[in-house]
């Protein structure tokens, strides 16, 4: 096996895939990235039997084909230490691998393409294509509310709802929630729902970039891909029920705020500061034309800030974590937030005035 291929051409698919190799393996294979040559196509794969990712570059010469594994973050480190424009012979000879550019030359370790590991291909369930930037904001949208090693594993990740026409993902931590709901071209009889682990959530919104070139999207029982010209990326599932969640979705709340998002994003931040650094609750209190924030904490020390709001009704007193509030406010992108709520127990519902396709729910706190 040998190729010739520029460094900048090699170096951005090297750098998704061996982001999800892991360090610490408990197989050595794991460490390492398997390079396969097939004509001119090269394709690089890195996984930890988790998510898995093959990325796919032209080389600039193909001499002869083959497939060697080598490690991941030795062949990264030498592709970026290389200077710019230079470009990178690598060879393959009795297992041994060769990889030089200008006066640089390295030998490395290398390990069978055999005992690579290959993420069994499951009967493709459902499949259907859209464009990359619709699944990069469902992702944006919502990813902030999973749960991060939380005991009820299923929390650890993002659901995905195919339902028809549309492509539905939501993530909660049992203390907030966020939903978006994007229109898509898919038809099927019932919802089919699918828990996306967090690290194939965070490595897949790395790979997806704003533009409006497809992405092909297959559902199965245990795996979910995504396949674009440059990469493919599949990951396995949570195997786990994903909570009711238009149960936890407030209904019928007639105190309804509409706020301005950058101003009360302020608010919330110089209130922030303190609060509780445990449990970050600030009292919310809302009255005609006016909501005001108030933050306590331990030292007995008091932050309290006014802003004005478009509300008419009766006043009402709910403690939050700022925290969560602060994280609606940064997603959302338009110039107002609508806040409804119901009374001073129950949980507030914020969304954008109009043409909603984000809904987060904050569960309040006894303060």
């Amino acid at each position: 096996m040998k190729f010739i291929v520029s460094r900048e051409t090699i170096l951005k698919p090297l750098q998704l895939v061996a982001g999800v190799v892991e360090r610490r393996q408990t197989l050595p294979v794991l460490a390492n990235v398997l390079i396969v040559l097939e004509g001119e196509q090269l394709s690089l794969t890195g996984t930890d039997l988790e998510v898995e990712i093959v990325g796919r570059v032209t080389v600039d010469q193909a001499i002869s084909e083959g497939e060697i594994t080598v490690p991941a973050k030795k062949f990264l480190d030498i592709c970026r230490a290389l200077p710019d424009g230079s470009v990178i012979e690598f060879t393959l000879d009795d297992q041994k691998v060769t990889v030089k550019s200008g006066r640089s030359r390295f030998t490395l370790s290398s390990l069978s393409a055999n005992e690579f590991p290959a993420v069994e291909q499951g009967s493709n369930d459902i499949n259907f294509s859209c464009e990359q930037k619709e699944v990069k904001r469902l992702i944006d949208r919502t990813a902030f509310a999973m749960a991060q090693q939380d005991v009820r594993y299923y929390l650890n990740g993002m659901l995905w709802e195919v339902r028809a026409g549309a492509l539905r993902v939501v993530s909660t931590d049992g203390h907030r929630l966020a939903m978006c709901t994007r229109p898509i071209n898919i038809d099927v009889a019932e919802p089919v729902q699918a828990i996306l682990p967090r690290k194939g959530v965070i490595e897949l919104s790395r790979l997806l970039n704003d533009s409006e070139e497809n992405v092909e999207l297959t559902m199965g029982p245990n795996h979910i891909r995504a396949t674009t010209t440059e990469y493919t990326f599949t990951s396995k599932l949570v195997d786990g029920k994903f909570p009711d969640y238009e149960r936890v979705l407030p209904k019928g709340g007639d105190k309804i705020v509409l706020g301005e998002r950058a101003v009360l994003k302020q608010a919330f931040a110089r209130t922030a500061i303190l609060s509780n650094e445990k449990y970050r609750g600030v009292r919310l209190l809302l009255e005609t034309g006016q909501l005001t924030i108030i933050a306590n904490n331990p030292e007995q020390e008091e932050a309290e800030d006014q802003v004005a709001v478009e509300y008419e009704g009766d006043s009402i007193e709910v403690g939050f974590n700022v925290s969560y509030l602060q994280d609606v406010t940064n997603v959302l992108d338009t110039d107002k937030i609508k806040m409804t709520l119901s009374d001073s127990n129950s949980s507030a519902l914020l969304e954008e005035p109009e043409n909603a396709d984000s809904v987060y729910v904050v569960m309040p706190m006894r303060l």
